[in-house]
């Protein structure tokens, strides 16, 4: 059972592959929603990529301008999930069932299996349950990719305020 207290704040990390398009977009909209509901003090939000195509960078240039438009900002720099991070994180989010694969990977023991999730899962309208890879897709894909994970955040954030514990 999740229980989320101010002394020890609820670590949440959303990964995707490359971490430059899907999950610093994830990172900075839930950190935004955070920010806005005034719960800073009971989240950590990070991001992180299966692969390590990109360790270092910003996000891609698409992400940021989208994320901009709608008044967020994306700063965090692409890093490779590791395997210490499913100790280290209360919630491992995955943006499609490859990465969800090679988060699963890591977990050798099955023990942190029921702090793994899909992002789509908190989405009304889930579709295929993963978040579409907008690398190719033109400023379209990454607005359809912008929208579908704000939705998606709102309501984690929703669930995860209702486990607070003041």
């Amino acid at each position: 059972m999740i229980v989320i207290k101010k002394e020890s704040p609820f670590k949440i990390v959303f990964v995707c592959l490359g971490n430059i398009c899907r999950s610093p977009t994830a990172e900075g909209i839930f950190q935004h929603l955070v920010n806005e509901r005034g719960l800073q003090s009971y989240f950590y939000i990070d991001s992180a990529g299966t692969s390590a195509y990109h360790i270092g960078e910003p996000a891609n240039s698409k992400s940021r301008q989208t994320a901009k438009e709608r008044g967020i900002e994306l700063k965090s720099r692409a890093r490779r999930f590791e395997g210490e991070d499913l100790g280290e994180f209360d919630m491992i989010i995955a943006m499609d069932h490859e990465n969800l694969e090679n988060i699963k990977a890591f977990d050798k023991s099955g023990s942190f299996e029921d702090k793994i999730f899909m992002l789509r899962a908190y989405d009304p309208s889930p579709g295929d349950g993963e978040v579409p890879d907008p690398y190719y897709g033109g400023m379209e894909g990454f607005q359809n990719v912008f929208d579908i994970v704000k939705r998606s955040c709102e309501n984690l954030l929703d669930e995860l305020e209702g486990k607070i514990e003041n």
